[in-house]
């Protein structure tokens, strides 16, 4: 009888070890996505549906069979959107899970503490719209990618629609203009090209810079009345945003004389606002996407089965879209990379960072994501870790957001030089090269 119970006892262990290493249950394949947010503090209503967006991207990804079999796996660390609590973050994350693919830093003062250290570490830092306006050269910056756009880029198409707004560029000698900007280094980023701007135009501008995190404006406005500019572009994030509207609106000055850029254009920046109606703010990539397709499959698939993130009410909101497309693009750089080193791999950082650099969001790539309607074609090289930068105007009717505008770009003949100059300094400084032709195809 002993005999026979160890011979049973031997047999089942057999068996599950058998099972257990069968490929039904082998170990899941699985792209490590961290994600830095911000869903506290001040500029939690900014950071909140922007991480939403993220979230429902990467779970419709795996819905629909992951980056062709790979799934995708996330885990969130929350910054408060303060530097220090970033860059614990990362090193919180950067070896968790097999290791990062990409960091998304959501803030650009954190993609300045991370820049070296992601290219030391060998970790791509991707920044669509947002973070350090030189890592569009890619010549320079091989780890760093702001996809899509810079802060430099959102500048100049801010500039753009100012020009429209005026009546064409000739209209605007001898005007004022106040740049009223966060304190912080996303803020300063716009001053280069405006002021690049202001001199070949003729106007003058006057730069305001708010302190973190913007609700005392009221210093800021005094100056406001007493220069009484012909415009005010608005470069602000969170709290601060709705707070220039109020002190404008308590001013006397006419907000349809306000343009904002992207990370001054969300329904929380003027919602409750009263009299934030002909406000404007020009987006980069995408804007509000309610109508969208991908929008819509958030609704059915993950909403009303209860999955989504956050209230549906905000699917299809600006920052909501903006979350969605920074996560379209941490995936679309791992399945373009997959093209090179193998589909249904899970890619290393550095099979990542390739991806990211050659990457080509063709118009029928951007139909297939249900995105079409709301952004435009994206494409990198080798040099050019930016590509096209396209945006739109929009102007808040008292309900909604409506395009103001037609797709804009950022002009090349303006920001090339100011690239070029800034480059040549950081490289000086820093006593390195430009990346040699050959290191393009690694």
């Amino acid at each position: 009888m002993m005999k026979r119970t160890i011979a049973t006892l031997s047999a089942a262990v057999a068996a599950l070890v058998s099972v257990a290493s069968s490929p039904a249950l082998a170990q899941e394949k699985q792209q490590f996505f961290p994600m830095l947010t911000f869903r506290t503090g001040p500029y939690a209503p900014s950071g909140t549906p922007w991480a939403n967006g993220f979230l429902d991207y990467y779970k419709l990804v795996n819905l629909n069979g992951g980056i062709n079999g790979v799934r995708v796996l996330w885990e969130e660390c929350e910054t408060g959107y303060a530097t220090d609590r970033g860059v614990e973050c990362y090193e919180r994350l950067k070896d968790k899970h097999g290791g990062a693919t990409v960091f998304q830093t959501m803030s650009t003062g954190i993609t300045f503490a991370l820049t070296e250290r992601g290219a030391a570490d060998r970790i791509p830092i991707l920044t669509p719209a947002y973070g350090v306006s030189e890592s569009a050269d890619g010549g320079a910056y091989k780890w760093s990618f702001p996809i899509g756009g810079t802060h430099w880029a959102s500048a100049d198409t801010q500039y753009q629609y100012l020009v429209q707004r005026a009546g064409g560029a000739d209209k605007l000698k001898g005007k004022k203009i106040t740049l009223l900007y966060h304190d912080s280094p996303f803020g300063k980023e716009a001053i280069p090209v405006l002021t690049a701007r202001a001199k070949a135009a003729g106007f003058d501008l006057l730069t305001l810079p708010v302190s973190h995190p913007g609700v005392d404006q009221k210093a800021a406005w005094l100056q406001i009345r007493q220069t009484r500019p012909d415009y005010v572009l608005l470069w602000g994030w969170g709290v601060m945003n709705s707070t220039a509207l109020k002190e404008a609106q308590s001013t006397g000055f006419a907000r349809n004389r306000m343009i904002g850029v992207w990370p001054s254009g969300s329904e929380s920046d003027v919602k409750g606002v009263a009299g934030a109606e002909g406000y404007s703010a020009v987006l980069l990539l995408p804007g509000p996407g309610a109508s969208s397709k991908i929008a819509q499959e958030v609704l059915e698939k993950l909403h009303a089965k209860g999955n989504g993130s956050g209230p549906k009410e905000e699917v299809g909101e600006a920052l909501y879209m903006r979350g969605m497309m920074n996560a379209m693009m941490s995936v679309e750089g791992v399945r373009r990379a997959q093209e090179k080193f193998g589909k249904g791999k899970v890619m290393t950082p550095s099979q990542a960072r390739w991806g990211y650099e050659n990457l080509d969001i063709s118009q029928k790539r951007l139909e297939e994501l249900g995105i079409a309607d709301i952004m435009r074609p994206l494409s990198t090289t080798c040099k050019d870790h930016m590509g096209p930068s396209s945006a739109r105007a929009y102007t808040w009717d008292g309900a909604k957001w409506n395009v103001s505008s037609d797709w804009l770009q950022a002009d090349q003949n303006i920001l090339g030089p100011l690239l070029k100059e800034s480059v040549d300094r950081h490289l000086a400084e820093k006593k390195q090269t430009r990346r040699a032709a050959d290191d393009c195809n690694s």
